[in-house]
């Protein structure tokens, strides 16, 4: 196994480059670049771009200075390399609208604003280019695939243009959550080293952690003497992950099952690109510039999943395969694991390596995972903790303890109210929630969305009759983000409603009609 580069004076690992960057400035400074913001043209960050300004103070994206010029860009793009040599898999640029770079020049000063309206950085600028992004897509992820998450993000909601140039900032982030457990580079290097760590073995995930999770970092801990940094990613992940609240509750509720003073939490706030390999040889960087010594590579590490055809877009083991060409240069030495497996015939976890002839492999998928929560179902202890699962059920309850609206559409307002009345006195009779019959007399549309949305999210049961036109613009915008939506049209052709009801039906009908279809869905009993 390759030996890291260690630090003399701490025992830690040096950072990617050598040095630590620290792009926050002292108070003298920070008050005049506040003063000369005020005069600059000014850009607001986007959620992608809070997230990599935020590495790129602190230092975890060190050696990097600034977001990418042309040259490091071009270099990383095609042969993951910045100008001066330096390994580096993944461009990190400013991305623009063509309408905002067009006036931009060599040497302007921008000022780069959080949207709640402070100042982050002013970045003094490079470079600014159009980039081919198919190109950069093929390049970096293999493909130009928009059915990966990344490829989509990148060709569809990424700027044309790129700016490029160094950064001084004036603060590195602006979280309202999980103060104890954020750290920067430098803060999290100085926790090691009051507890004592000189050898840490960095786990990178997006989802809980389970069982197997937690037996596959014990493994890596005790392969290499380790202690373990748990270093979730609590950026932009992969759209329907669950969502990070919750999933850091379950973190904390796994960390009693590590020896004490053996595991650490620290969240990250890295927005992912979902890119496989490269992406891989990325985050042992900047675990490396953390301060770990040792990074975990699993099966189908970042991979995005399944292209349109059910082909994987990766090999599983294709991340291993590149952080292992680059070990040498890397620094950080990488732990592979083939994936960890559960064995009724023994009741243990074991890599699939391990398994005998009479072995009883047991799977519990994500899709089942997501089913049982869903049902109410029981979830085998074999598979996860209890406090895990009390977690989950928390954020995702079973289909009959959510809430759900119910949007009627109709050609006549006075036939949609019968039937809105009707629908709730029956739900009122099955009696499993509180009903709210919403309306917009004397309400505008976004009100009512807005109240059934809080309604809903709160377990109840809301029927919403917008009076103003047929409410169908209102029903495609409304919120379905928040518990169920049940979109009922009457009387009218509406494409995409869930359920149409004949305008010869009387309101009791109808009302049935609806009713058996929330009891489809399991909402009702």
């Amino acid at each position: 196994m390759t030996t890291t580069a260690v630090s003399e004076a701490n025992r830690l690992v040096d950072p990617h480059g050598g040095e630590l960057v620290n792009l926050l400035v002292g108070p003298g400074r920070s008050a005049e670049l506040e003063v000369e913001a005020s005069e600059l043209r000014k850009w607001e960050l986007t959620p992608r771009q809070l997230c990599d300004i935020e590495q790129l103070i602190t230092g975890a994206f060190s050696p990097l200075k600034g977001f990418m010029n042309r040259g490091d860009y071009e270099g990383v793009r095609d042969e993951m390399r910045l100008t001066d040599g330096t390994l580096w898999p993944m461009p990190i640029v400013l991305d623009v609208p063509a309408e905002f770079a067009t006036s931009l020049s060599e040497g302007d000063r921008l000022a780069l604003m959080h949207p709640e309206g402070v100042l982050t950085a002013v970045l003094t600028v490079g470079d600014v280019w159009q980039p081919d992004r198919t190109e950069e897509a093929e390049k970096v992820f293999g493909t130009a695939d928009e059915y990966h998450p990344g490829i989509n993000t990148l060709l569809n909601d990424t700027g044309e243009y790129y700016v490029g140039g160094s950064l001084e900032s004036v603060r590195a982030s602006q979280h309202h959550t999980y103060a104890g457990l954020r750290h920067t580079p430098a803060e999290l290097r100085q926790e090691f080293e009051s507890r004592g760590w000189s050898q840490v073995v960095a786990f990178q995930t997006r989802n809980p952690m389970h069982r197997a999770h937690v037996e596959l970092t014990r493994r890596a801990a005790e392969q290499v003497s380790a202690n373990l940094l748990i270093h979730p990613v609590v950026g932009l992940t992969k759209p329907g992950d669950v969502e990070y609240h919750t999933r850091v509750r379950c973190y904390r509720a796994i960390l009693d099952g590590y020896a004490e003073n053996s595991a650490a939490l620290s969240l990250l706030q890295l927005a992912m690109r979902m890119g496989g390999p490269r992406e891989a040889v990325w985050h042992a960087i900047v675990r490396k510039n953390y301060g770990c010594t040792h990074f975990i590579v699993g099966r189908d590490h970042a991979g995005p999943g399944n292209d349109a055809d059910g082909n994987p877009f990766y090999g599983p083991y294709d991340a291993q395969y590149l952080v292992e060409e680059h070990r040498d240069e890397l620094g950080i030495d990488v732990v592979t694991f083939q994936e960890v497996v559960y064995d009724g015939t023994s009741d243990r976890y074991m890599t699939r390596d391990e398994l005998t002839d009479a072995s009883e492999v047991m799977n519990l998928s994500g899709t089942e995972l997501r089913d049982r929560l869903q049902t109410g179902a029981d979830i085998p202890e074999w598979f996860s903790f209890p406090s895990v699962i009390e977690e989950l059920r928390k954020s995702y309850p079973a289909m009959n303890e959510r809430g759900f609206n119910v949007f009627i559409v109709g050609d006549s307002p006075s036939a949609s109210t019968s039937l809105g009345n009707a629908i709730a006195e029956m739900l009122l009779e099955e009696g499993s929630r509180p009903v709210t019959v919403l309306d917009d007399s004397g309400l505008t549309t976004d009100t009512i969305n807005l109240v059934a949305r809080e309604a809903s999210r709160n377990g109840g049961a809301v029927i919403s009759i917008p009076s103003s036109g047929d409410g169908t613009e209102a029903a495609q915008q409304f919120g379905f983000g928040e518990g169920v939506f049940v979109w009922v049209q009457q009387g009218i052709g509406v494409d995409g409603a869930d359920v149409s009801i004949d305008p010869d039906m009387t309101p009791g009908e109808g009302a049935s009609a609806v009713m058996g279809h929330l009891s489809s869905f399991g909402l009702i009993s």
